[in-house]
């Protein structure tokens, strides 16, 4: 398959539903939209609606979904941090790669699934984006249980390379809290992958319910498992998966019922390795940049834990400075969470739009995206540059000499270009929604493997744990730059499209 055309073919598309027949080259004959016309449903107002109303009305509760969806780990290290001790906050960490995985397995046919489902709409090919949602739910199901198998079987090999030193505290609280996340990955990983669908067909606030839904209880739940029957990090691994559960349960009841555009109906499942290839390439980009991360993550704690002890001056510095990386990264994760938020809401706009070859709204969407993110980036700077001790201790009341040396300091190094990420973010996605998945594939190992992981590499030989957290900014400013380039071109070839067709 190649870079610019799908299986189904780019120069062959269909016209969206309503529009007369497409010939290229030559005008597009759009729907015009009067008071006589039919009221557009949930799919095809994305191809009405002004783009600016649509990316808010898509935006917010994205944004929403995806900052409650941080609290589940978020949630989890603040309460983990309060009533165990700083150190199970390293085992939290330990653990984050492999779900990092179940993330990007997720994310592989979830938003796969999406993509093809707001494209095929936008084509008016209705029949295949029903099966496009059916492959999901049964890829996202067969997955969930391979990896819960797989995760139980291997659970000491897996533990044996997650990065934590000999005789390391962290390592128990890590097997603790594995064993009890690995039971509920198959439906986290339908619940998370699913709502990429639920948003793809015009119903945003049903996924933000969901997962408003499942951390709340998991709010809840934490406290009560954790300080009131004193569960430690099994209960704060209870407290996620049961959580995890209603979201899943909301998700996939609303999919069953009468109001969205296209419903989940199993028994009209037809199996489809071409659909399934279609799928993957279109999920592949959030894919591999979840699994790049995960490596990452990895090597991360490998070299923190590494580093660590002789950085801080302690013992047992490995798992402190492990600690304090764990603290960071869920505050970063916060502050981009708003940005994935406005990324999977400009989604099934960019999709819909480009489906149906509106470019021009393709173009605003685009750059609406890119505004707004890079402002949230902008924000998240500033309150991380000058709060960055507040920051940390609502995670570790009452941090030790060490953590304090090192977590705030660290923080700030690891932030100093996130004005950039927004803009990075945005720009890998939208080769995806143009059918150039190689290219956002690319882009995403661009940051995450390609310049990160030599940095880490040759700086932490160079001056130790502190060359390890510089390594991140280092690869954001070079990733920036070629991002740019890149993007330029394809900005400047959707320009001209939009033109010829007007």
């Amino acid at each position: 398959m190649s870079e610019n055309e799908f299986q189904s073919g780019e120069e062959d598309r269909s016209p969206a539903a309503g529009q007369g027949p497409v010939k290229s080259p030559g005008p597009v004959q759009f729907q015009s939209v009067s008071s006589a016309a039919a009221k557009p449903d949930a799919a095809d107002r994305l191809g009405v609606l002004p783009v600016g109303k649509l990316l808010l009305q898509f935006s917010l509760p994205a944004i929403t979904g995806m900052l409650v969806s941080a609290l589940y780990n978020m949630v989890d290290r603040i309460f983990v941090g309060q009533g165990v001790n700083e150190i199970a906050l390293g085992g939290l960490s330990l653990v984050l790669p492999l779900m990092t995985i179940h993330m990007a397995i997720a994310m592989l046919f979830g938003i796969g699934s999406a993509n093809l489902l707001s494209m095929r709409l936008g084509q008016g090919r209705r029949e295949e984006a029903e099966n496009a949602l059916n492959h999901c739910f049964f890829l996202l199901i067969v997955m969930g249980i391979v990896m819960t198998v797989l995760g139980l079987v291997f659970i000491e090999p897996l533990l044996s390379i997650l990065g934590a030193q000999e005789k390391s505290e962290a390592l128990a609280y890590a097997r603790e809290y594995l064993k009890i996340i690995l039971l509920g990955s198959s439906f986290s990983m339908v619940g998370f992958g699913f709502s990429h669908c639920t948003r793809a067909q015009g119903f945003p606030t049903v996924t933000m319910i969901g997962m408003i839904l499942g951390a709340g209880l998991n709010m809840i739940l934490d406290p009560l498992f954790i300080f009131l029957l004193g569960w430690g990090v099994r209960g704060a691994a209870w407290a996620t998966i049961i959580s995890q559960l209603v979201s899943t349960i909301w998700i996939l009841s609303f999919s069953l019922g009468k109001r969205v555009v296209i419903k989940l109906q199993p028994r009209h499942f037809k199996p489809s390795l071409s659909m399934v290839g279609q799928i993957m390439a279109f999920g592949s980009a959030p894919f591999l940049l979840q699994f790049i991360m995960s490596a990452v993550q990895l090597l991360t704690n490998q070299s923190v834990g590494w580093y660590g002890a002789a950085a801080l001056g302690v013992e047992n510095g490995g798992d402190i400075a492990l600690s304090g990386m764990s603290i960071a990264g869920s505050i970063i994760m916060m502050i981009l969470m708003p940005v994935f938020g406005i990324n999977q809401g400009a989604q099934p706009i960019l999709g819909y739009n480009y489906g149906a070859k509106r470019y021009h709204r393709v173009l605003r969407a685009y750059l609406l995206a890119v505004g707004a993110a890079t402002a949230i980036c902008i924000f998240g700077f500033i309150i991380v540059e000058l709060f960055p001790q507040f920051l940390m201790s609502i995670f570790v009341p009452d941090m030790s000499e060490a953590l304090l040396a090192f977590a705030p300091r660290a923080m700030r190094i690891a932030v100093i270009l996130l004005p950039l990420n927004g803009f990075q973010i945005v720009s890998t996605n939208m080769y995806v929604v143009t059918g150039r998945p190689k290219v956002s594939i690319f882009l995403s190992l661009l940051r995450q493997c390609i310049v990160l992981i030599p940095c880490m590499l040759i700086f932490g030989s160079i001056w130790g744990l502190w060359g390890v957290v510089a390594a991140g900014p280092v690869a954001d400013g070079f990733s920036f730059i070629l991002t740019a380039v890149m993007i330029s071109f394809e900005l400047r070839k959707l320009r001209r499209e939009s033109a010829g067709l007007h």
